[in-house]
């Protein structure tokens, strides 16, 4: 009992001499960083927020890792928080850095991934007067994220900060700005330790859950669309069991391939650019749509035509005014994806009927016909795009993760590899270029022990290239694949469909960016022929360092769908 008491008392007393502990408010800043269990953080380092990296050097579980670029930080950050399922930490100095950061911040405020940004700012009675390099936050990022906020007091740190966590994990995640003026962070206070909040998300109730089944039991032609709100909760497993109970086809949303498994008999296909006009019709003709997490975005939904007049939409999205957003739904729920799922399987009665059994035959067999790579087409100096899938399917790991950029080079990838394990695939729905190299950095950081292979063109890859030397500095053996054509491939096309005989502004020039990765440190090779791709992606993925495939392909084939017509002309 003694030891009991001593031990209270002991505590007591220490809890007494933190309260009275002075800290700056960098210090703060770090304290609760810690405490809301950060164990990266990504940045380019500033001389306005130099206090916060001096006071992280007293917390070693919390790794910095220093960018060549913003965006390159913003980007590794968001695909971090995208593979850990934690809230992702990115940092930069006041205006051109936090501008630079930007593109990442939009990036996760598409993708509802939870994400907080510190950024320096300037000192507070220099404030109005544009001072150096001085932008209003505040406004500047108000529609870029979920919220932006300046702490312009050192006491309020952990409440302000603490907030800033929770807003970025909560209801519907995304990315939340915090402005620290130089001086605050140089402020030396009182410190009061605050409270990391427990994040509760909201579930659907039985009642509600048996309308939606009644619904999707009498419904003729009813469709699963699944979107980032599977995804983030890992709920492939719940959505399986319940497409196999109810016999109903599954499509994915546009980036979302891993919110089902392809090779489930019961997977329909994905929504997006050269989605297959098949599915299409399909989707249009449904009568009851079920969207689970996903908020049918202006790619998903092709410009908005995809819903049919006579369609009946069942939404269950984490956020409220996501519902309805884009389409009146006739039964709206805020409800986490995975507790939806678990609450219908509770209640779920198997459904027997032949002619859905039907249906999910018919979509399947359009799904396999459509998304099967046609013969490989070889020819003196190029690599065929088909072959490249080809044999990524062979030899890659079944858990490996895919990150890509945008760009026409995606055509092949989205149509013909098959992501068959949840957290495989990570791309911007924001269709942001530059973000396959940093992105593969982020997912590799948060899961070492798988094989990470980014994907992106030559333009894209030109934007971050520099992060290879991130790669090597830090020891991160990402293997990238650029898709080498000489050209900006998806505005080149849109070119020349719009404004024939008219191209300008869309032809590049490149270096051997195998050599260059070798003067990065890397291993580099470059494919001009199919059957070197396969010896080449086995010995990147085996060399135990970042590694940079340069594939060379045909500059006048810029698209899957023209590529597989030419193959079927060819064979």
């Amino acid at each position: 009992m003694k030891d009991q008491s001593a031990s209270y008392l002991l505590r007591m007393f220490e809890g007494e001499m933190k309260k009275m502990e002075k800290l700056s408010g960098s210090q703060i800043v770090v304290d609760v960083m810690n405490k809301e269990g950060v164990k990266k953080a990504f940045c380019v380092p500033g001389e306005s927020y130099l206090g916060v990296i001096d006071a992280l050097f007293e917390h070693p579980d919390i790794e910095l890792m220093s960018t060549r670029h913003e965006g390159g930080a913003s980007f590794m950050a968001e695909a971090y928080a995208k593979a850990s399922g934690e809230v992702g930490v990115c940092m930069a100095t006041r205006g051109p850095g936090a501008a630079n950061l930007s593109i990442g911040l939009h990036t996760a405020m598409q993708d509802s991934t939870p994400l907080v940004a510190l950024l320096g700012q300037v000192e507070r009675p220099f404030k109005g007067k544009e001072a150096f390099q001085e932008v209003e936050f505040a406004s500047y990022f108000s529609h870029l994220c979920k919220d932006a906020i300046e702490i312009d007091s050192a006491e309020r740190i952990p409440e302000l900060l603490h907030r800033a966590f929770h807003t970025a994990r909560s209801g519907r995640p995304g990315p939340v700005v915090v402005s620290l003026p130089h001086d605050m962070l140089e402020d030396v206070v009182a410190y009061k330790e605050g409270i990391v909040s427990e994040n509760y998300v909201p579930e659907a109730g039985e009642v509600v859950v048996d309308k939606v089944l009644r619904k999707l039991y009498d419904a003729k032609r009813p469709v699963i669309i699944a979107g980032g709100g599977v995804t983030a909760t890992k709920s492939a497993k719940q959505l399986v069991q319940l497409s196999e109970a109810m016999k109903i086809p599954v499509v994915t949303a546009f980036r979302r391939f891993d919110a089902f498994p392809n090779d489930h008999a019961h997977y329909a296909g994905w929504l997006g650019f050269g989605a297959d006009p098949s599915l299409l019709t399909h989707i249009k003709e449904a009568d009851v749509i079920l969207s689970i997490g996903n908020k049918f975005s202006q790619v998903t939904t092709q410009d908005y035509t995809l819903i049919g007049e006579n369609t009946e939409i069942i939404q269950v999205d984490i956020d409220e005014n996501m519902i309805g957003k884009a389409y009146a739904a006739s039964i709206g729920i805020v409800s986490d994806a995975k507790l939806f799922l678990e609450k219908c399987l509770e209640q779920v009665q198997v459904v027997e009927d032949e002619s859905r059994e039907q249906v999910l035959k018919e979509r399947r067999t359009a799904y396999l016909a459509f998304s099967t790579i046609p013969e490989r087409i070889d020819e003196p100096g190029f690599t065929d795009m088909n072959a490249v899938i080809e044999d990524l399917l062979s030899a890659v790991p079944k858990d490996a993760i895919i990150t890509s950029d945008a760009g026409n080079f995606f055509g092949w990838l989205s149509k013909y590899y098959r992501f068959t394990q949840e957290g495989t695939y990570i791309g911007p729905t924001s269709g942001a270029m530059g973000y396959g190299l940093p992105s593969a950095i982020g997912a590799k950081v948060a899961h070492p022990d798988k094989k990470v292979i980014s994907f992106s063109g030559d333009g894209g890859f030109m934007m971050t290239m520099q992060e290879l030397e991130t790669a090597v500095r830090y020891d991160i053996p990402v293997v990238a694949v650029v898709v080498n054509n000489n050209m900006y491939g998806t505005i080149r096309m849109h070119q020349e469909i719009h404004f024939p005989t008219r191209v300008m502004g869309t032809d590049l020039s490149n270096p051997n960016f195998a050599d260059l990765a070798k003067v990065f440190g890397c291993h580099g090779v470059q494919v001009t022929r199919n059957d070197q791709f396969l010896p080449a992606l086995k010995k990147a993925l085996q060399c135990g360092k970042p590694a940079v495939i340069e594939v060379v392909t045909n500059p006048d084939i810029i698209s899957a769908a023209q590529c597989a017509k030419l193959a079927l002309m060819t064979n």
